[in-house]
């Protein structure tokens, strides 16, 4: 099957690596001959202010590696440190397209901003979805952190969520 880029980027944290992570991939791999994962690292994953910890680099460079093993995926893989929001992106010419879910685009079109002002050419961007949970809201690692779902996005809090609601309708 002919693959619509030679090379594609995507990047993330991958930390509680999920169902949305997954289909971020998948969607890499579908459209890319090759694909670099930039891999934030620790310096810069505290850097982002995210309202939970993360796993250490190299526990969700392993759960990245294992996802890639298990597919097929490592022989058309490049796993880069992402030590920037632009990580590889601006350094080259030989990446043809973006791979972002709705809630990173914005990014996407930051990184073609600045890669105009730098008279590289812009990236196509390929934006995916965000998966939904059971109850329709975005699967997200800090949804994971709270546990409020799993990884696949099934609730955890139905108990509480149930009680909280039969509290409020006999007030």
């Amino acid at each position: 099957m002919q693959k619509t880029f030679k090379t594609v980027a995507v990047g993330g944290t991958f930390d509680e690596f999920h169902k949305g992570h997954r289909i971020l991939l998948f969607k890499a791999f579908e459209v890319g001959e090759q694909v670099l994962i930039g891999l934030c690292s620790d310096e810069f994953f505290n850097k982002l202010n995210k309202p939970h910890p993360a796993a250490p680099y190299e526990q969700r460079l392993e759960e990245l590696e294992a996802f890639l093993r298990v597919h097929g995926f490592m022989e058309r893989a490049k796993i880069v440190p992402l030590n920037d929001v632009y990580g590889v992106t601006l350094g080259t010419d030989s990446i043809d397209a973006l791979i972002v879910s709705r809630e990173t685009e914005p990014m996407g079109l930051a990184i073609n901003e600045e890669r105009k002002e730098r008279g590289l050419y812009p990236l196509k961007i390929v934006v995916i979805d965000m998966v939904p949970s059971e109850n329709h809201a975005p699967i997200s690692t800090t949804r994971i952190h709270h546990g409020e779902i799993d990884r696949e996005g099934h609730l955890l809090k139905r108990c509480c969520d149930m009680k909280n609601s039969s509290e409020r309708i006999s007030e």
